[in-house]
């Protein structure tokens, strides 16, 4: 299972099962507690918040060490080991650099560039984005991409998709589908729903371009490409898992890490990342925009839509880029904007215990909007279960806030902040996508959701 509790470590103080948003936890107070895996959505909320741990120092090494050999932890890892975690795939991306014969590729997460430097000392939501590919190259991927690039790409498909729905009839509200756990829950419990998912695939799982495009430019042979996403979310190895996700004709990303487990692999590797010169990401699925970045924080997918959408639809600049409306942590929030002729009634839903009391309005007729961001973490990816641990609790909401803040930093500086006026999106669709949600790129970049039972229990 991706996420797990050690019951030799679990104390039962049950904070985790406070903060499951699917109430996934059970046992008593005082008792090692379990997971409910019929009930999880992978979210990694619990790993942040567990406060009961093994250390060296309290425990011994030999007890450390033998809870680090479970887990597969490197070697090189001494802090404490927590009751709850997930999943460690080191092991695997290390044996993809070791092969000679394997072309290894990485993608990294917009919300990962905001939090890494944390975990080399730096003051809360630094952003790293170039020390980090510098980083990811020293480790020794063949091409270092990004996912900021796939979510400019899911833009141009969701945002397309969106106005087709709203123009020439679909079915409404259209959620969005770039949070796996979110996805999951939405299966589970409310299947009757899933035709409002937007059929796009998540940013991560629009990597299928890697094996397929990346390849052509680089003459390399797509059966030996092992695709590697550093990802803020736990839930993410569970989606690149799915055994739709294969439209590239092999498996379209072989193996997602957390931000924390890359963190674990640079120190392994004895790389000074505070010390890494500032290098780009490689061209031309490096390159991103400022609404690529925002796909980190609540409202970043919605409002990245808008800024694109209002320009396909009304064939002007948007007069204002910041769409203000959209941003902010309130569990649930709407807002109406004028595009064109169009009234465009969109709501974001921030932490996924808020999104029933949205489902049941929409099942029972009484909530009326075109499109719907549901993010499962408490303020979207940027707090997301495999992001550094954040040990105290009062540094849970200034770590948020600074990282949120980083995110609008960083979108701002950037020069392009547009997804439709990134140089390599417009690239791609003339030489290989052709249209967004034309045949060429449904086949590669959308899905089929809601899936049998079994494959949650995988």
């Amino acid at each position: 299972m991706i996420i797990n509790i050690d019951k030799d470590i679990c104390t039962g103080c049950r904070e985790c099962a406070e903060v499951c948003p699917v109430s996934a936890i059970e046992g008593e107070q005082g008792k090692a507690q379990e997971i409910n895996y019929d009930k999880c959505v992978m979210c990694g909320q619990c790993v942040q918040k567990c406060k009961s741990y093994v250390s060296i120092v309290e425990h011994g090494a030999e007890v450390y060490d033998q809870k680090r050999a479970e887990r597969n932890l490197p070697a090189t890892v001494k802090e404490p080991l927590f009751a709850a975690y997930n999943n460690c795939n080191l092991d695997k991306v290390k044996a993809a650099l070791a092969d000679k014969n394997v072309i290894t590729m990485v993608e990294c997460a917009p919300a990962v560039r905001m939090a890494i430097a944390e975990d080399f000392g730096a003051e809360l939501g630094t952003v790293e984005a170039k020390k980090l590919a510098a980083a990811l190259r020293r480790i020794g991927f063949d091409k270092i991409y990004d996912t900021n690039f796939t979510a400019d790409l899911t833009i141009m498909e969701e945002g397309t998709e969106l106005i087709k729905r709203v123009t020439e009839g679909g079915k409404l509200p259209m959620f969005t589908s770039c949070c796996p756990a979110w996805v999951s829950f939405l299966e589970r419990n409310y299947p009757e729903m899933k035709d409002n998912l937007s059929t796009c695939k998540s940013p991560q799982q629009m990597g299928a371009v890697f094996k397929t495009y990346g390849a052509k430019l680089d003459n390399y042979d797509p059966a030996k490409i092992f695709t590697v996403s550093v990802m803020p979310c736990t839930c993410k190895e569970f989606e690149c898992n799915r055994e739709e996700m294969n439209s590239s004709g092999y498996q379209d990303v072989d193996v997602a890490i957390t931000t924390r487990e890359l963190a674990y692999l640079i120190k392994d590797m004895g790389i000074d990342f505070n010390h890494l010169p500032d290098e780009d990401f490689d061209q031309p699925m490096g390159m991103y925009t400022g609404a690529g970045t925002i796909f980190g924080v609540t409202g970043g997918v919605m409002e990245a839509a808008i800024r694109t959408g209002y320009e396909l639809i009304t064939g002007k600049p948007i007069p204002a880029v910041d769409v203000t409306a959209v941003r902010g942590s309130d569990t649930f929030r709407t807002a109406t904007l004028q595009v064109g002729d169009i009234e465009l009634k969109v709501g974001i839903v921030t932490g996924l215990k808020n999104v029933i009391p949205v489902l049941e309005d929409i099942k029972a007729g009484k909530l009326d909007l075109h499109f719907i961001e549901v993010m499962t973490c408490p303020v979207g990816c940027v707090s997301g279960g495999g992001q550094p641990k954040l040990l105290l609790d009062s540094e849970r909401e200034a770590a948020y806030e600074a990282r949120t803040k980083g995110t609008y930093a960083h979108d701002a500086e950037l020069p392009i902040r547009k997804s439709h006026e990134n140089p390599a999106i417009v690239k791609i669709y003339e030489e290989y996508l052709l249209t967004p949600n034309g045949k060429e790129s449904h086949h590669m970049l959308h899905t089929k959701y809601c899936i049998g039972e079994n494959e949650f229990k995988k």
